[in-house]
Formats: structure tokens, C-alpha cells, sequence
């Protein structure tokens, strides 16, 4: 599932780094780290991501029941190393049928989760969190606050900040957001390679959502 690199915000392709500049180019926004495209499910994408990624490749932990995961992407080069992460996952929603959830960690300036919950700038936006906090997840002894944004659109999304860096669910479709009453924890998976406690999560076909909400613009 690897492609052409992209802008992380737009998906039009990029211009690599050259004779005066090391950063990677998009014609509308600039200097961007490139996405790299969509990983399939599965142990080999991890052991490709792990090693590179700057931010935490987020899981809920335990994951609700009957939910797997489904896919992965990153924005980032050999230089920066993976500077946004996204893991797609999959299952039963609540109210019926199968719902779909990308959760996004990421540098302030990606634009990863900003792209996926359909929203023009590259980050949650100025007073998102001007309110109480909307919902909470653990990790590491840690509360997380999350605000839920209004992004219009046929997906609900809630946006916070862990670890330095932008947290992002973005959930397809809005009704599956009634997870984020089940979800209380979170597991980074770069403690695969840690030296953490092994486990391994379970996974799923390809994720539609995110292949449909990260394909390369022309």
C-alpha cells in the first residue's frame, strides 16, 4: 500500500528536498513532512513504523469488544523520522453496523488529524478547548482531556494534547463516538520496542476509512 510521498494536509504530491532546501515542498502549503501513504494491517508494518516513529502510535487499551486494527500511516522522512502517526481501527459500533476510528498523534503543524476530520487548518484550531473537557482516557497514571469538535460532517471528532503532542479520534461514523464512554486507557505501541510487555494487538482487513480519507490528490 506504500505510495508516492504526499502533503499530509491536502495529498497533492510533494516536491523532495534539493539543492536549497531539506524539507519536502507542496505547492499550496509549503514546507511539509510527507505522508507516506497507508500500511496494511499487520506485524511487518510495525516492525517498519515502530523504529522511526517520534510520536506514540496510540491503541486504546483494552480495545472495545470485537475491535481490531486495521491500518496505519505516517508523515515524516528518513530526517525527521515519523513525525504524525495514525492507527485505524475497527468493529462493532453500538447502535448497529460497523464503525470506524483513527486515532492521530502528531507534531503541532502536521495536519494529519486536521485532514482526516475534514478540517481546512493543520491543527484543532484557537479556544477548542475553552470549555471543560468533553472526555478522558488514561495513560501512564495520566488523564488526557479531549474536546469534541464541530466538524460538520459525517464524522465526530475529539481533539486534545498528550506527550507534547496532538491527539486526535477521529470517528466514522459521528453515532460510533459513543465509544469514547468505553475507552479509558491508552497503550503506545512503541513499547513493542521498548522493552515493555510484549503483546501483540489483533488485527483486521484494511481500513476503508482511512485508504478513502488519506488517497493522493491529483
Amino acid at each position: 500500500m506504500k505510495s508516492e510521498p504526499s502533503c499530509p494536509r491536502c495529498g497533492r504530491s510533494v516536491q523532495p528536498p534539493g539543492l536549497w532546501t531539506s524539507a519536502w515542498q507542496c505547492d499550496v502549503h509549503g514546507p511539509v513532512a510527507p505522508l507516506q501513504g497507508v500500511r496494511a494491517p499487520g506485524v511487518s508494518s510495525l516492525d517498519a513504523l515502530l523504529p522511526q516513529a517520534r510520536v506514540p502510535v496510540w491503541v486504546p487499551w483494552p480495545l472495545p469488544t470485537g475491535w481490531v486494527v486495521t491500518g496505519f500511516a505516517e508523515a515524516g522522512d528518513e530526517r525527521s523520522g515519523v513525525v504524525a502517526a495514525a492507527v485505524a481501527l475497527s468493529g462493532p459500533n453500538p447502535l448497529g453496523g460497523i464503525g470506524e476510528v483513527a486515532i492521530v498523534a502528531e507534531d503541532p503543524g502536521v495536519g494529519l488529524g486536521a485532514r482526516l476530520s475534514g478540517l481546512e487548518g493543520p491543527d484543532p484550531g484557537d479556544g477548542f478547548d475553552s470549555s471543560a473537557a468533553d472526555a478522558k482516557v488514561r495513560f501512564d497514571g495520566h488523564e488526557i482531556a479531549l474536546w469534541n469538535l464541530d466538524v460538520g460532517r459525517d464524522r465526530a471528532v475529539y481533539a486534545g494534547e498528550a506527550l507534547a503532542h496532538w491527539l486526535w479520534f477521529v470517528f466514522a461514523s459521528p453515532d460510533t463516538a459513543i465509544l469514547m464512554c468505553e475507552i479509558n486507557a491508552l497503550r503506545d505501541l512503541r513499547d513493542i520496542k521498548d522493552g515493555g510487555v510484549a503483546f501483540e494487538p489483533p488485527f483486521g482487513a484494511l481500513s476503508p476509512f482511512l485508504t478513502r480519507g488519506l488517497a493522493p490528490q491529483a
